[in-house]
């Protein structure tokens, strides 16, 4: 019973996190917060983490049957959150390289209070935890069984694979400067178009796994005709 609990946590955490793909996102999440302080930049990450966390609890305890009383499906799902990804990575991809501010007119920070804003939409839904990952999430907990000591340790595992990817992507967004600086001025922004290409990709690569699993059963039943 152990084993198979560590398994099904490794299994979950490994498939979310190389979705999410945090190191990729912190680019994103820099430009995002490019204007904050160190310490508003970390305590956005912070939010977005704690978001993330409760985004994937919604997902894994609730998803179904959301998805099932508002009569969307998991292709649905995926076709419009894709939609929403590659528009953000078009987005960055195209934005202009931002010009630096003059000395006697310095760019002022944003306060934590007006980054919060952004914290939920769009850098928690769709950048981090996008449909993709919530799409996973729903789908690790489809089968969930009603057994009582089943659903027990179920929960259990979707709690601490919640945990877990909460704290990398803190870890990660919190150090996205220090990452930055390593790589360099040039380095960065190679890293940032880099980031926004494979968002654009991961974006259009959603929406055809969508359109992929709408169109597939309609072509086996002119198929059967």
């Amino acid at each position: 019973m152990i084993e198979s609990l560590i398994s099904d946590i490794l299994f979950g955490f490994i498939g979310l996190i190389s979705i999410i793909n945090p190191f990729s996102g912190a680019f994103v999440f820099l430009d995002r917060s490019a204007t904050l302080t160190d310490e508003e930049r970390r305590l956005l990450a912070k939010r977005v983490a704690i978001n993330a966390f409760f985004v994937l609890v919604a997902a894994f305890f609730v998803g179904t049957p959301i998805l099932h009383f508002f009569g969307i499906s998991m292709e649905a799902l995926r076709i419009g959150g894709g939609l929403a990804v590659a528009v953000s990575g078009w987005q960055m991809l195209n934005a202009p390289e931002p010009e630096p501010a003059p000395v006697d007119h310095p760019v002022k920070p944003m306060s934590a209070s007006s980054a919060s804003g952004k914290a939920f939409f769009p850098l928690t839904i769709p950048l981090t935890t996008g449909p993709g990952s919530i799409a996973t999430a729903i789908a690790l907990n489809a089968n969930r069984t009603h057994k009582l000591s089943a659903w027990l340790l179920s929960s259990f595992a979707s709690i601490v694979i919640s945990t877990l990817v909460m704290l990398v992507i803190y870890y990660v967004y919190s150090r996205a400067a220090r990452l930055s600086q390593y790589l360099g001025v040039e380095g960065t922004r190679v890293a940032m178009r880099v980031s926004s290409f494979l968002l654009l990709c991961i974006g259009v690569q959603i929406i055809l796994t969508g359109l992929t699993g709408f169109l597939t059963p309609i072509a086996d039943l002119r198929a059967a005709k």
